[in-house]
């Protein structure tokens, strides 16, 4: 019975999949064929996968339906007979869906059914979200398009793939902990392993062949100097917004270099020293970078000359990351000197994320020797939250024992709140690990 279940909504899909491929959609063809082979795995994320790509192909098959009525219509062609075909078809899809609704369904998609709300909504939001930049950019976005034209669906349904299970991972405090340096070092490798091979031959590895140094600080500084491209400000804003201060600590491209020398380095201890430069250091960078993009375009100097200013400023600051870093055990490039993690921690307090410590914490300490922002020590603990340079990377919250280190979310538990914020991280991972090129 369940196998004559199942071959209705793989019916579904493979029928979607010969629609797509008639429109010449070869890389949505493939994924919507490829995708009921996962069926053997049972996951429960799957069923409700399943669930909202049929949802979508509904819609499409009305779309679809109204256009081909329509062009009857304006060529004097009978179209009854078309209408009660694609009435089956989109019949066909609902039955599918229903079936997918049954408990038989239920009871087969059964592997980690904890984790399936989650792990749907991370691959939906990152379907859903590489879909829209492939959609609303002038140029081909994903490398699947740009080597294989029409293949940028399969790249998306795969990346989609990726962040369910690397999420299902990170759902736990330790799996975070533990994940979360790997998968950011990833994205930094691929990051600039398509700049090294964009630069050695490989154009289309380039985003739009236009060059520009991969320092944070020019994400402010850049526009201001050029007076046009503030995509990446707008990028930048927005995912602060959405996560608040943890696109230093998941999504920034240099930072995974900062953390990589902190973790060569002793284990971490609060510094008062160095905290005394986590505001007016960086503010300090902020305002040298923000005062120089403007006079430097005031008085009309060469973009080569303005380069080489910024990989200066860039050098100082790898040069804090193999030195003072990698010596301290802590992120002192991110927390005293990059001008990106102020507007981060600044911004980010407009948001309604933070990270609380609970009334009952025993201030053992167990959480000073994770913390690699060094936003933790004995007055934070007191306080019951930590210092401004905190990114909400999650360490404290694995190192904690007594479990009064969270996330907090208004209206929302801790347990509920954290998982929001996973799948909301993981997702934004997952899309720029696959848009995320100079």
């Amino acid at each position: 019975m369940n196998r004559i279940l199942l071959s209705i909504p793989i019916l579904a899909l493979i029928l979607l999949g010969a629609h797509e491929l008639r429109q010449g959609d070869y890389g949505l063809a493939a994924s919507l064929i490829l995708f009921p082979t996962l069926f053997v795995t049972q996951q429960s994320w799957l069923r409700l996968a399943t669930i909202a790509v049929l949802v979508w192909g509904g819609l499409e098959w009305a779309q679809t339906t109204v256009s081909f009525i329509s062009f009857r219509q304006a060529m004097g062609a009978p179209w009854t007979r078309l209408a009660t075909i694609m009435g089956g078809v989109i019949f066909f899809n609902c039955l599918g869906l229903w079936v997918l609704l049954t408990n038989t369904c239920r009871s087969f998609f059964s592997k980690d059914s904890d984790q399936a709300t989650t792990r749907a909504a991370m691959f939906i939001l990152t379907v859903v979200g590489l879909a829209a930049a492939r959609a609303n950019v002038s140029f081909p976005i994903l490398l699947a398009d740009r080597y294989f034209m029409g293949w940028g669906w399969l790249e998306i349904f795969l990346l989609g793939f990726y962040a369910q299970w690397i999420g299902g991972k990170m759902l736990s405090p330790k799996g975070h902990r533990m994940n979360r340096p790997r998968i950011w070092g990833l994205f930094s490798a691929v990051f600039f392993g398509q700049l090294v091979l964009g630069l050695i031959g490989m154009e289309r590895m380039l985003m739009t062949g236009t060059l520009h140094l991969p320092v944070p600080a020019l994400i402010v500084a850049g526009p201001l100097f050029r007076g046009d491209g503030f995509f990446m400000i707008i990028l930048f804003t927005v995912t602060v917004l959405l996560v608040g201060p943890a696109w230093c600590s998941h999504l920034c491209y240099i930072g995974a270099w900062d953390d990589a020398m902190s973790r060569v380095g002793q284990r971490p201890a609060p510094s008062k020293r160095i905290r005394r430069y986590s505001i007016w250091g960086r503010l300090g960078t902020l305002i040298l970078v923000v005062v120089m993009a403007v006079v430097l375009r005031l008085f009309g100097v060469s973009g080569v000359n303005a380069v080489s200013l910024a990989a200066v400023f860039g050098a100082v600051g790898l040069a804090v990351m193999l030195v003072i870093s990698r010596k301290a055990g802590l992120m002192v490039h991110c927390t005293t000197y990059c001008p990106m993690g102020i507007v981060a921690n600044v911004l980010s307090k407009v948001t309604p994320w933070r990270i609380r410590i609970g009334d009952s914490c025993t201030q053992c300490g167990a959480c000073l020797t994770r913390c690699r922002y060094n936003a933790l020590d004995e007055e934070s603990l007191g306080r019951g939250k930590p210092a401004i340079s905190c990114t909400m990377c999650g360490d404290c919250v694995s190192a904690c024992r007594h479990s009064q280190i969270s996330y907090n979310f208004p209206g929302l538990d801790a347990g509920k709140a954290r998982t929001l914020f996973i799948t909301l991280i993981v997702s934004l991972h997952a899309i720029f690990l696959g848009v995320a090129r100079i």
